[in-house]
Formats: structure tokens, sequence, C-alpha cells
């Protein structure tokens, strides 16, 4: 039987399509959820749940991003060919992306069962939130918001990309609040910043996502409540991505700082009463 119901499914997936790329940890507020809902957290099979359902969100990424994406592959597949496109910004992009997935693949692969040992506990998750929301705030400060996202070279994209890890090894510290934070310190706006933690996110969640279909298959997860979990979480992450953007264009990220904050409060307070187990 699968430890996740198509009503559970259809919350996580909610909750998936929401956080993913706002920057206040999607594995947090999963984490999070699932706990309230009486899911075990250390499941296999909801562990294989909570990574395919981010392929809904991905999804999200390549629609809503198709003519920026098509470009650049398509400049890729020319440079490949011809010595002169190689020039071009997209075409070097193309491959500052594929380079900057591979830390985050290779400490995946080797830190897997620590990944979804005792890292995966919810006291990780509160520290993690609480942690990294002071790493945002001091980037948002720090940052001169002067570089554009054609200002983005070879030592931006492995810089940013590098620092999914720290969002890899500490669920609650948040991928994109990881990456945007770093794109921050490195002086690119907001947009920019949050742009490129898009674009440095598709290859390696898509890859996470499908690397754990079929352990959550094989664990005993139903395929309805897969399903379903990952259509809401491209539905609700479309419609997050296209607030976001318009959102960081003329806001700092002093909001998700309060909210992170008093989130990893919250969960402490929860844990240390016991209403939650880690």
């Amino acid at each position: 039987m699968s430890a996740i119901s198509i009503s559970q499914a259809a919350v996580l997936g909610v909750v998936e399509g929401v956080t993913e790329f706002l920057p206040i940890s999607s594995t947090g507020h999963l984490k999070i959820t699932e706990g309230l809902m009486g899911v075990p957290v250390d499941d296999t099979s909801v562990v294989g749940f909570t990574a395919v359902i981010q392929v809904g969100a991905i999804a999200a990424v390549l629609v809503y991003f198709r003519k920026d994406i098509l470009r650049i592959v398509s400049a890729w597949g020319r440079g490949l060919v011809d010595r002169e496109e190689r020039y071009h910004h997209d075409y070097k992009f193309a491959w500052w992306v594929i380079f900057a997935t591979l830390p985050i693949v290779a400490v995946g692969l080797a830190a897997k069962p620590l990944i979804e040992g005792s890292l995966a506990s919810l006291w990780v998750v509160a520290g993690s939130l609480i942690v990294g929301s002071g790493l945002m705030w001091a980037a948002d400060q720090m940052g001169r918001h002067k570089r554009g996202e054609d200002d983005t070279g070879f030592k931006d994209a492995m810089l940013v990309g590098c620092s999914q890890i720290l969002a890899l090894l500490f669920p609650g510290f948040s991928r994109s609040g990881a990456t945007m934070s770093t794109a921050l310190i490195l002086d690119l706006d907001r947009v920019a910043a949050t742009r490129l933690s898009f674009f440095l996110g598709i290859p390696a969640l898509t890859g996470a996502g499908l690397y754990e279909l079929k352990d959550a298959v094989g664990a005993g997860v139903d395929t309805t409540p897969l399903l379903v979990g990952t259509v809401v979480s491209f539905v609700v992450a479309y419609a997050s991505i296209a607030w976001l953007l318009k959102y960081v264009a003329k806001h700092s990220f002093n909001a998700f700082v309060v909210y992170r904050l008093l989130v990893g409060g919250v969960l402490f307070a929860l844990l240390g009463t016991g209403v939650l187990h880690a």
C-alpha cells in the first residue's frame, strides 16, 4: 500500500509548486507538511515521491522559459559544428550550466545515504531555515545589484552552481535561496540572480527526479498519487515563477528572510514540544 494518498499527494504538490523556486526551501516545507499529515518522512517511498514531483515544477520552468531555453540549446547545437558560433554568450552559457551541475551530481551520489539519513532530520531543516535566512539577508545587503544576465561568466555559473550543494546537504537551506544569495554576492541584480537560479536548477532537479522515479515506484508509491502530485506541482509552480519574477524586480528579499525566520522558529517550537517528531 502506498504511504501517500491522493489527497496528500495533491497537498504536497501545492507545497512543492509554491516553494520550489521561492527562496524558502521546498524540501523543508515538504518535510514539515509530511510531518503534520502523519506521513513517514524517512520512508523510502516518500523520499522518492518528493523527488519525483519536483519534475512537475521543473516542467513549469521549461514551459515558462521555453523561448530562452530553445535559444540557448540552439546556440549550443550550432556551436558544436560552427566555430564562429562559439563566441556567442548563449553557447558559452549552455556549457556553463553543464559544468556547474557536475559538482552537485557528484556530491549527491556520494552523500546519498547521509542525505537520506541523519541530515533529513527536521532539526536540521529548522536550523538551516534560520542560518540560510541570515545568508540571504547579508547577500541582499552586500550585493551592489549592478550586473545583468548578459554580464554573467563561467566563474559566476560555477560558484552559483556549487552553492546548490548547501541545500542538498542541509534541507531547509533552500536551493534557490543559496543560488540567489551567491549570485547577489557576485553583484548580479535580483532578476538576473533569480533567472540564473532557475536555469541552473533545471538539470539538477530533473536528474534527481528521474533518478528517484524507479525507487519511488519500486518502494510502493502508486502511480496515481505520483501523477496527481506532479501535475499539481506543475500548475502551481508556473504561477509561482511568474509571480516571483515580477516581485524581485521591485522588492528586496527581506520578506523571505522574515518568513524563513518565523517558520524556523515555529518548527523548533513544534519539535521541542513534541507536536512534531524529527
